[in-house]
């Protein structure tokens, strides 16, 4: 049977609106109620941190950057999300997915290898010690997850427009000697943010089969 996937475009939000939005919707896919979910966000400026401290690796007062500080449930370290960046959030039944979390995350990257390599011809990769889609040594898509009762929840971030300055505020992911890009750098032009979540959709449905 074909498996259907719902698409929510949630548009600008807040972190923590978006969290609740994840919350609820990841209810809904424990109680069978909805499809396995995508979520398209964009967040004003926001450091979010996994479950570990990490006062360590943040550099500026968020206050003074006009920023949000967020602790989330997710695996990882300190990262940032912004205008220009396209996140999505996945809500995904990993017994219909029928793999494992090792290959979630492998085929989430493989969304981006793929979109890069067939949209812009930009060689992209995967890093030996750090979850992520790169190019050379810098990161243009960052993944960090959670799951609950078998449901996934977080995602991916996408540099897309993304003010790569903002990334000095912090050690992006606790990896201090790697860069972070964009697709905008990378291609030397700013991308319509429609037009690439649509490329991101197009890639996410032919990797995960939906």
């Amino acid at each position: 049977m074909e498996k259907k996937l719902n698409v929510i475009n949630a548009g600008r939000l807040s972190y923590l609106d978006a969290l609740d939005l994840q919350l609820k919707t990841q209810k809904e896919r424990q109680e069978n109620k909805i499809e396995d979910t995508i979520i398209f966000v964009e967040h004003p400026p926001v450091l979010t941190t996994g479950r570990r401290d990490q006062s360590h690796n943040i550099f500026v007062n968020p206050d003074e950057v006009g920023a949000e500080l967020v602790q989330t449930n997710r695996g990882g370290e300190v990262t940032y999300h912004g205008p220009g960046q396209l996140v999505g959030y996945v809500i995904l039944d990993l017994d219909v997915y029928k793999k494992g979390i090792k290959s979630f995350v492998f085929d989430l990257e493989e969304v981006f290898i793929q979109l890069l390599k067939e949209e812009y011809s930009i060689d992209s990769g995967r890093d030996d010690k750090h979850r992520g889609a790169w190019v050379n040594d810098a990161k243009v898509t960052a993944i960090g997850l959670a799951v609950n009762k078998g449901i996934t929840m977080h995602g991916f971030a996408f540099n897309i427009n993304t003010d790569l300055s903002h990334f000095k505020w912090i050690v992006p992911c606790g990896i201090a000697d790697k860069a972070v890009t964009s697709l905008e750098k990378l291609t030397g032009a700013a991308l319509d943010m429609d037009l690439v979540q649509a490329q991101v959709l197009k890639h996410f449905k032919r990797v995960f089969n939906y």
